[in-house]
């Protein structure tokens, strides 16, 4: 009997302790999950090496900047002036102008984080043929759900091209790790846009007569306008 005693007060101490160890358990996700619901932190932005850094400006050296500067502003200061130049007389030409765009995954993240109002808000993924982008968003005081916090917004498109024209599928957005309902979404998950709505008149069909060919891969995209 001694011994069924002794064996009896081990197991109900394991018990015991499972069950502690479970509650911190719960508690520990709990908490977890309520700061990555309710308070998520800023995104980290991308700064670039020397070396990226010259790539990216020799880039953008090929488009017109006002105020003749190519070097991005530091957020928070102004933006460049127009100079004298910006606005000499000039006859329009398009030679010698390059139709294609080539930015890597790091300088378009660099280039987000340098705008006040995106700044640590937004960042953007290229994988093969897949443009993910993550958002978070202040929810106005005001607001009856959720007033003050911040919501984590994910989405993602599908954009290749393929049979001579864009292809761009919405594969989804989620709100706090929650996947809306495609019927939330108008229907437009998983449909190739340019596909359907490309035929008549309006945004789609400009946008896929105006470009000649779309690649995205691992960490970069790039983009051919026509003529």
């Amino acid at each position: 009997m001694e011994t069924n005693k002794e064996k009896t007060g081990l197991s109900a101490a394991k018990v015991a302790g499972i069950v502690v160890a479970a509650m911190l358990l719960t508690m520990v996700g709990t908490l977890f999950i309520v700061k990555n619901w309710l308070f998520p932190s800023p995104f980290e932005p991308v700064v670039l090496s020397q070396a990226e850094e010259q790539r990216l400006e020799r880039k953008l050296e090929r488009f017109e900047q006002i105020g003749g500067r190519t070097h991005r502003v530091p957020p928070g200061q102004p933006g460049a002036m127009p100079t004298e130049e910006d606005l000499k007389p000039e006859p329009y030409s398009e030679e010698g102008a390059s139709r294609e765009i080539r930015l890597s995954e790091r300088e378009i993240n660099a280039m987000i984080g340098q705008n006040i109002d995106l700044a640590r808000k937004m960042v953007v993924d290229f994988s093969n043929d897949l443009v993910s982008v993550k958002l978070l968003i202040p929810v106005d005081p005001d607001f009856p759900i959720m007033g003050g916090k911040t919501l984590k917004v994910k989405a993602g498109a599908e954009l290749a091209f393929r049979g001579s024209r864009p292809v761009v599928i919405l594969r989804g957005i989620s709100v706090m790790g929650v996947p809306l309902p495609n019927a939330w979404l108008g229907g437009l998950k998983n449909i190739d846009l340019v596909e359907v709505f490309g035929a008549e008149p309006g945004f789609w069909k400009g946008f896929s007569d105006g470009v000649a060919a779309i690649e995205v891969r691992d960490g970069s995209l790039q983009i051919v306008l026509k003529e």
